[in-house]
């Protein structure tokens, strides 16, 4: 029988529980863990039988992972963290002294091991699949949107040059470098059933097609994705096209047309509270790698953790 580590003793007899524990208790508890480690299972090294130092578990990979996109810690910060924090040890499931901590190495690996076999994709859709079987994802419309999340600009680093698959844009009258994020959103649950990266200068109307699941009722989103084509195609095709129209200088909206958009932005506004979960709560407001293709990877297993804490009220209450 393992004995408990001396740096845990009495650790469980405290008074208060912290906001850290009791997120990650919740977590604990809501995330599909069984399904997820399924998912990255036939590609997780199993040890040689000839000996030699096995596999640290998978488990405890995965949760560390997660604990980078909560805490947003790079490889070196989720090693430090778990020798700072008792809390984040223990949801680990490092509790005795011969549990070993990874280094960075180990953490870095796990990750690039997921980037590699495009497991975080499979992990969104295990989390979604599992959101769904509880009647939690409906399906009946789709909301479309996306984000931009900022690159270093900087030019100090080895190559002496900005990440070549990012972009600059402009926004209003502020100009952005980075990436965007582009979701899909069911209308029903607001949670994000499909997602895709681009650079920041690609317009969200071109990434539409790959937004939709197929078996929408509606199409709601705002005035960026209006077109007559589009909403000749969705009509077409049975789907209420609820998308704001767009004005111009020659031709200004009018005042029913106003109201209309008013209305409908109303019902889209759900679609902002993921990015409000993924940037403001979780703080991915920057890209943390090089490449399109690193940091999509990262933004399947952030948008799918984020939909299991956007119900994770209902799904302890259930």
């Amino acid at each position: 029988m393992k004995q408990m580590a001396l740096a845990m003793t009495g650790y469980f007899d405290k008074g208060k529980q912290t906001k850290r524990e009791r997120f990650l208790a919740e977590m604990d508890v809501v995330v599909p863990w069984a399904q997820l480690e399924a998912a990255i299972a036939p590609h997780y090294p199993k040890g040689s039988p000839a000996g030699g130092r096995p596999p640290l578990p998978l488990p405890r990979m995965l949760r560390i992972y997660c604990l980078q996109q909560w805490y947003n810690l790079s490889d070196p910060g989720a090693e430090e963290a778990l020798y700072d924090s008792l809390t984040m040890r223990r949801f680990a499931g490092i509790r005795t002294d011969a549990d070993v901590i990874p280094d960075e190495t180990s953490i870095l690996n796990f990750r690039r091991l997921l980037e590699q076999h495009q497991l975080t994709a499979k992990l969104f859709t295990a989390i979604n699949a599992h959101l769904a079987e509880r009647g939690m994802l409906v399906g009946r419309g789709t909301i479309v949107d996306a984000t931009i999340i900022n690159a270093p600009p900087s030019t100090k680093n080895a190559k002496k040059e900005r990440d070549p698959q990012m972009h600059q844009t402009r926004k209003g009258q502020q100009w952005y470098f980075g990436m965007k994020v582009h979701t899909g959103t069911d209308t029903d649950s607001g949670l994000v059933h499909t997602l895709q990266a681009t650079a920041a200068n690609v317009a969200d109307v071109n990434v539409l097609g790959e937004l939709l699941h197929g078996g929408e009722e509606s199409l709601h989103g705002d005035s960026a994705y209006h077109s007559q084509e589009l909403q000749a195609q969705a009509e077409a095709a049975g789907i209420a096209f609820n998308v704001n129209q767009r004005g111009s200088k020659h031709r200004p909206l009018t005042k029913a047309q106003r109201a209309r958009n008013r209305r409908l932005s109303r019902a889209r506004a759900v679609v902002e509270h993921p990015f409000l979960v993924v940037k403001r709560l979780w703080g991915h407001t920057k890209v943390r790698y090089r490449g399109l293709a690193k940091n999509l990877a990262q933004m399947y297993m952030l948008f799918g953790l984020a939909n299991v804490y956007r119900v994770r009220r209902r799904l302890l209450s259930t």
